[in-house]
């Protein structure tokens, strides 16, 4: 099965998750007008079972190419949050949440080095996809008891054509 990657946009993305990223509509003036917020981007979600929000950096090498899919992954307890550090696009790899997921499943975005994305708990998704020799991220997930990693092999391969 090949794919193409589409522009990542939010009310396309809404299904998996938040696209994060500095909106217009989004800005509050902080610390007496030195500071803007660009406010309430993403939601949060850790379970109460005992889950705390834990803040990484994750560094991310591209997969060799072409590019080829044969896993996905969820996280049932809890969201996860990815924020590029540098202005460098990557592929995010979506599918909706559910027991288990299916190549066809699989939908695939072009996100723009300025735009994060947060997965909802339990949205099945490919490890980071960076396109550029290195790439860091601020991650933001659930760290504490319980078992918050679901990982799942394709029935077959899903091929990304990149342009």
């Amino acid at each position: 099965m090949t794919v193409s990657p589409r522009p990542l946009v939010a009310e396309e993305f809404s299904l998996f998750g938040d696209v994060v990223e500095a909106l217009d509509d989004r800005i509050v003036d902080i610390n007496q007008g030195t500071s803007q917020r660009f406010h309430d981007l993403a939601r949060i979600s850790i379970d109460s079972d005992g889950g705390r929000p834990l803040a990484n950096i994750f560094r991310a090498s591209p997969y060799p190419r072409p590019l080829t899919l044969t896993m996905m992954e969820k996280h049932p307890l809890g969201s996860q949050l990815f924020m590029p550090l540098q202005a460098h696009d990557y592929l995010v790899a979506v599918a909706a949440p559910g027991p288990s997921v299916l190549a066809e499943d699989v939908n695939v975005f072009l996100a723009r080095g300025h735009q994060g994305v947060n997965f909802h708990p339990g949205v099945w998704h490919h490890p980071l996809l960076v396109l550029v020799e290195q790439q860091d991220f601020i991650v933001i997930d659930r760290g504490g008891p319980g078992d918050n990693l679901v990982e799942a092999g394709l029935e077959k391969a899903v091929i990304v054509t990149l342009g």
